[in-house]
């Protein structure tokens, strides 16, 4: 049986896809996480801690484990933990990406320096640290333009701005943000620095993929069909197949090939976010993992096999490239967080449920946890599920069943 370890912080959504994916193909799973388990010492084998903050020790615990239990692979399947993935991966002598590359997609200006660089379309931007006079960096800003941490991932801190009181503003605001506890205690330098780019106007997409020795293959293209136009970006519907022209989505294919060559990413899941105006496609971000949340779940391939089964077979070496998307469309709403409070109900489950296509419901926030939304937040209530003929008929069943829902958020006191 082969052995892989999954880096699995312990707030990830994607433990339970990732394990029972696991236990579906009989694959051996080692769980490294930032905490010890609490039944570690009766599994010996089975779970390691690791500090995700400090990827170099992590990689020499992940070395030192492997002579007792040797691994098959080593799979991050969150942001925190992709660099560690690559690093203990090359230390193995396992398939990787170049840690260097990884690590550009957890650096927003790296990656936009790279792709400028490449001939990609990139707005201009302008890096700052959080010291820096905000008066100041916006006489440098393209209004409109988009005030993001280098650090942060899912829109967290991300912010537009279309003159200069919205931009100190939004500066500031990032900058408190960028000095909260959970921010800190990461220590990565990284979280001291402010990227200001211009806005890219137009429709956003999410492309799915998978990188074979830098050939990129395409899993799934989601529309947005919400417009993401700020001042926040959260995110709701994913929507696939698109229903954007062919040309356009060849377009947003090859925008993303190309934008992985340029920062060097050659094997692994893929994950990109792009925007697509009159000037053609232009990438936003790039991930060196597959998509977040429960997302995942809109997507079967082959007689029925998940996202989560695929990228695991991949990871042990086997040839994935012909497995072929389920052929009904497919969505997910991400139920977002309307204002600060803490959730004490859920109203109109059973009535959301109902809906004709509905697949299934995912309350994942528990009553009577405080919830935040954007920009300072970075989770969401949960996450609707519908799967139908065509497209439309999906975005229409997932706006239904939220019509349905109620949150009751009571403010702090």
């Amino acid at each position: 049986m082969p052995r892989l370890m999954l880096l699995l912080p312990t707030r990830t959504y994607r433990a339970h896809d990732f394990m029972e994916a696991a236990e579906r193909l009989g694959v051996d799973v080692v769980v490294g996480s930032e905490r010890k388990q609490a039944l570690a010492d009766l599994v010996p084998g089975k779970t390691l801690a690791l500090d995700f903050y400090n990827p170099k020790a992590a990689t020499e615990t992940i070395v030192a484990f492997a002579k007792d239990y040797p691994l098959d692979g080593v799979l991050a399947v969150d942001d925190d933990t992709t660099v560690l993935g690559a690093m203990a991966s090359e230390a193995l002598g396992l398939p990787h990406n170049r840690v260097s590359a990884v690590a550009v997609t957890r650096n927003k200006h790296r990656l936009r320096m790279l792709l400028s660089q490449a001939g990609l379309l990139s707005p201009p931007f302008s890096l700052f640290d959080i010291d820096d006079d905000p008066v100041q960096a916006a006489g440098q800003a393209p209004f409109p333009c988009v005030v993001k941490p280098l650090c942060l991932s899912a829109s967290r801190g991300v912010m537009r701005a279309n003159d200069p009181e919205q931009f100190v503003a939004a500066f500031q605001r990032l900058g408190t943000l960028l000095q909260a506890p959970d921010v800190v205690e990461r220590q990565d330098p990284l979280a001291r620095q402010i990227l200001v780019e211009g806005y890219i106007p137009g429709v956003e997409v999410a492309l799915e993929g998978l990188l074979v020795k830098g050939e990129l293959t395409v899993l799934a293209l989601f529309d947005k069909p919400d417009p993401l136009d700020g001042p926040y970006f959260e995110e709701t519907l994913y929507i696939t197949p698109s229903r954007l022209p062919e040309a356009v989505q060849q377009d947003i294919v090859q925008c993303t090939a190309r934008a992985a060559r340029a920062i060097g990413l050659e094997e692994g899941p893929v994950h990109a976010e792009l925007r697509v105006n009159d000037y053609g496609a232009w990438l936003i971000e790039m991930a060196a993992r597959s998509i977040g949340g429960l997302c995942s779940r809109t997507l079967r391939f082959g007689t029925g096999m998940s996202l989560e089964e695929v990228i695991l077979l991949q990871a042990m070496g086997a040839d994935v490239g012909f497995y072929n998307r389920d052929r009904l469309a497919a969505g997910v709403m991400m139920l977002p967080i309307p204002h600060h409070g803490i959730l004490r109900e859920v109203h109109g489950q059973d009535a959301a449920v109902q809906v004709p296509n509905i697949e299934s419901l995912d309350i994942t926030m528990p009553l009577g946890q405080e919830v935040i939304p954007l920009p300072e937040g970075a989770q969401y209530l949960g996450f609707l599920f519908a799967r139908s003929e065509t497209p439309e008929r999906v975005e229409a069943a997932l706006r239904e069943a939220h019509r349905q829902l109620t949150f009751v958020i009571e403010p702090m006191a």
